[in-house]
C-alpha cells in the first residue's frame, strides 16, 4: 500500500515541478495524472498496490464533492444571475464529452478489431 501511495504522491510531485518550470498554464496534478497514465500504458498494466490504493481512493470519492456542494450554496446569487450562460456551457460540454467520447470508443474497438 505505501508503494502505491509514493507512487501516486511521486507523479503529482513530477506534475507540480512540471508545472512550475515548464508549462505553468496547466495544474500540477493534471500534468501529474497525464503522466501516470503514460507510465501505466508503457508498463501495460497496473501493479497491485497502485490498484489497491486506486480503489481505496474512488470509494471516498463523493466526500470531494461536499466543498464544492458548500461553494455553491455560497455564491447562489451569481449563478442565479448568470444561470443561462451556464447552463449552455453545462450543456455545451456535457454533447461533446459524449461525442468525443464515442469517437474514441469506435477508434479503439476498430483497432481492436483489426488485431
Amino acid at each position: 500500500m505505501i508503494s502505491g501511495l509514493v507512487q501516486i504522491l511521486l507523479f503529482q510531485s513530477l506534475g507540480e515541478l512540471v508545472s512550475k518550470f515548464l508549462l505553468p498554464t496547466l495544474p500540477g496534478p493534471v500534468i501529474g495524472l497525464v503522466l501516470l497514465v503514460v507510465w501505466l500504458v508503457l508498463r501495460k498494466g497496473i501493479n497491485a498496490e497502485l490498484a489497491m490504493v486506486a480503489d481505496g481512493f474512488s470509494q471516498y470519492l463523493g466526500l470531494l464533492f461536499v466543498p464544492a456542494a458548500v461553494g455553491v450554496v455560497l455564491f447562489l446569487p451569481q449563478l442565479q444571475a448568470n444561470a443561462l450562460a451556464i447552463m449552455s456551457a453545462l450543456m455545451g460540454s456535457v454533447i461533446l464529452t459524449i461525442g468525443s467520447s464515442a469517437l474514441v470508443v469506435r477508434f479503439l474497438s476498430r483497432k481492436d478489431a483489426h488485431e
